[in-house]
């Protein structure tokens, strides 16, 4: 099984630092953890996943049974808040 290693907000989401999951693929991590943790499906997206150390490239990206997988949302600035999802901001303001 791979460890599953969670930072920052995807923490938050998935209400652990650390987990296991059965997966052979970024897909299936991905499908697993979101069933495990319902509030991940809004945070998954906005996160990279290193697998290995090595950020994942697709679903299709393979993990090896021992592997750690670290979920790293956006440190700097990146994460939207709900309220400002969506807004654009002028360059002249």
């Amino acid at each position: 099984m791979a460890t599953v290693r969670y930072f920052a907000g995807a923490r938050d989401a998935a209400g652990t630092e650390t987990e296991t999951v059965d997966a052979t693929t970024v897909g299936e991590l991905h499908a697993a953890v979101v069933a495990r943790h319902a509030a991940l499906a809004d945070v998954l997206p906005r996160c990279s996943l290193l697998v290995g150390g090595v950020r994942a490239a697709s679903d299709d990206t393979p993990v090896a049974a021992a592997e750690t997988v670290d979920v790293l949302p956006p440190f700097a600035g990146g994460w939207p808040r709900p309220a400002d999802a969506g807004r654009v901001v002028s360059a002249d303001a």
